[in-house]
């Protein structure tokens, strides 16, 4: 499985000796073109680079119309296609508006998977199983928190175990229930705990996972626990650190939850 991390600037070239590919937010060109240019200038190095909406960031996906100037300057790898927050519908006509109205922008385009039911995430999974070049499946729907499980009686644990024993169940219902399209790649968007990612050493059409959670804890000072993961997840989000300038210590606590990450993954 190709694993990126987001990364603060100030360490981005450093990123790209533990990321396989280069994992950039669309919002952050707007006021950051130092990051711009790493993602242009990883892609001259025959890197990977799927850039994303920033919907998790923003809330609601980026402007479409800005996006599709981003994306026909940066010409990435990989885009993911404009969607709406559990909303299986509005997320699938989002997507055909996106592409008819932009139908020959550069890379592979992927379409993320929304919804609040199962049904609800059956159907635009089955549109963009037909439609997208690329699945994406995201770590937080709410629908995790009725069908996931949590060992945990501290609430701010069970909420963050149930995201993502949740992602697992949903992940296996579309197997067992033949929806699951072998034959396409499919990309993991985000975690809520690094442990989750054990469950998916097996699965080849599981090709790709971001997370900013490695290097978010490391920038708190937290470590992951050897050969488990965490027990806890700061709230803070990675594009708001971006300009944070990283101490030795830092570093060091992120070089260790990476490596600790990826044997996770392996």
């Amino acid at each position: 499985m190709l694993i990126s991390h987001e990364t603060p600037i100030s360490y981005l070239n450093e990123s790209r000796s533990y990321n396989d590919y280069d994992y950039a937010l669309c919002h952050l060109f707007e006021t950051h073109p130092k990051y711009y240019s790493f993602f242009k200038s990883s892609l001259t190095l025959g890197r990977e680079v799927l850039l994303d909406n920033s919907i998790f960031e923003l809330k609601t996906a980026f402007d479409p119309d800005k996006y599709a100037e981003y994306i026909n300057d940066l010409n990435p790898t990989y885009y993911i296609a404009p969607d709406v927050l559990e909303d299986s519908k509005a997320t699938v006509e989002s997507f055909k508006s996106f592409k008819s109205k932009y139908p020959d922008l550069p890379g592979l385009c992927i379409g993320a998977v929304q919804g609040k039911t199962y049904q609800d995430i059956v159907e635009c999974y089955k549109f963009m199983s037909e439609n997208a070049d690329y699945i994406a499946i995201s770590f937080d729907f709410s629908w995790y928190q009725q069908i996931g499980l949590a060992m945990s009686k501290d609430p701010t644990l069970v909420k963050l175990e149930r995201m993502s024993t949740g992602r697992q169940t949903l992940i296996k219902l579309l197997q067992e229930n033949g929806i699951w399209n072998h034959s396409k790649p499919h990309h993991l968007l985000g975690n809520s705990l690094p442990q989750e990612m054990k469950a998916y050493k097996n699965m080849p059409s599981i090709r790709s996972v971001d997370t900013s959670n490695p290097v978010v804890a490391g920038i708190n000072n937290i470590r992951y626990i050897a050969d488990y993961g965490m027990t806890c997840k700061p709230s803070v989000m990675l594009a708001d650190l971006i300009d944070i300038e990283l101490n030795s210590d830092q570093k060091k606590d992120i070089e260790y939850n990476v490596d600790m990450y990826r044997g996770l993954t392996y």
